[in-house]
Parts: structure tokens; sequence; C-alpha cells
């Protein structure tokens, strides 16, 4: 495992692929509760609208305030996120839209997930991007690698299938798990490859 974040922003752009916001916010929920992980939430303009759209359940601010889980939006620069010294060393944008991902990767800072973003690479602290969009353009390609050769891990949302998953949130979790190995933690029920295997000396 990688050394272990303490405080972690989640933040959610206006891609398709609500679920994953949410399945990430509680994994984090349950990681605060068990390993005392610090926890914010940063939104953009147009999140609020795709997780209602695409979930059931309550919108997104307030399943934020029903978990205790702080949330900021807009350009509220007085977030503690909002500047290196406040010393917040993991962010992880899910899902990520393609436009979200060129404002940070050519270090546009023009709200405050963006700033967010930019904080954590000029910090050289870990942002994990799980980029949602398919096909991908030349343009997305040249983006993705630009944020990956500033530091970023683009780990996008293409789940496995080796643990021959049942359901849409067992897909999901495949996504989550990975996310958080990152950021490293060990999330329990993770499928993971050669857990089945029986290792024998040839």
């Amino acid at each position: 495992m990688n050394d272990r974040a303490t405080k972690l922003v989640i933040a959610v752009s206006g891609a398709s692929g609500a679920i994953y916001a949410r399945a990430t916010l509680q994994a984090a929920i349950s990681l605060r509760e068990s390993d005392g992980l610090e926890l914010a939430m940063v939104a953009s303009k147009s999140a609020p609208e795709v997780w209602e759209h695409e979930l059931d359940g309550p919108p997104l601010a307030d399943f934020a305030k029903h978990h205790d889980v702080p949330i900021f939006a807009g350009c509220n620069y007085r977030a503690p996120f909002a500047s290196g010294s406040a010393g917040w060393d993991a962010m992880v944008i899910a899902p990520c839209s393609m436009s979200t991902l060129a404002k940070v990767a050519h270090g546009i800072s023009d709200d405050l997930l963006s700033r967010a973003a930019d904080v954590m690479l000029k910090e050289r602290r870990k942002l994990i991007v799980v980029a949602r969009e398919t096909p991908l353009s030349v343009i997305h390609l040249e983006n993705m690698l630009s944020l990956a050769r500033a530091g970023a891990m683009i780990l996008p949302a293409t789940p496995s299938f080796y643990g021959r998953p049942a359901t849409i949130d067992a897909l999901v979790h495949s996504i989550i798990t990975r996310i958080f190995d990152h950021l490293g933690y060990e999330l329990k029920h993770a499928k993971r490859w050669g857990h089945d295997v029986k290792m024998e000396p040839r």
C-alpha cells in the first residue's frame, strides 16, 4: 500500500457516473469512522443535477449533510483545501468530466474544484482522476498525458470482471477498491486477482 492519506477531498464533476461519487463518499465516510480520515467535498455547478438524474435517494447536498461531510461549491476559496498550507494530502475527482480534466491539465483554476486540484499538483500531493468518457478523442488523451506527467494518477472508470460481479454495485466497487488502494487503504470485501487461486510450487 502507498502512504496513507489522512485528509481527503472528494470532488464531483458533472460527468455521468454519479454512482462512482456516491460510492467513493460512502467508502470515505466508513474510513472516517474507523480510521479517522478527515473528509471534505467539492461539487461542480452541474454535479447536483447529474446526481439527482442518475441516483435514487437524497440530493447531493442532503446526502452530504446527512453524513456530516462539509461540502463546498462554486468559487468558495475559503474552503480549507483551497490552499496548500492547509495540508490536505489527497484529492479524488470522481467522476471527472473531460471539461474538468482539461482545465486542470492546463492550469485553469477558475473555480474551487479546479483550484483544489491545482493545489494538489503544485504541492506534489495525490490527485486521482476517475475519468468518465467514451470514446476518447486525441484532445482527451493529450490532456490525460499532461496530467499524468504533472503527477496525477489517471484511473478511468473501467470496472474489472475477474471477480464475476453480479450487480452494478459490485462493478462500481472494483473501481472504488482501486481508488482507495492508492490512498493507502484496503477496503473490506475487495475482490482481487488471484484471491481464489491456490498457490502451489511448480
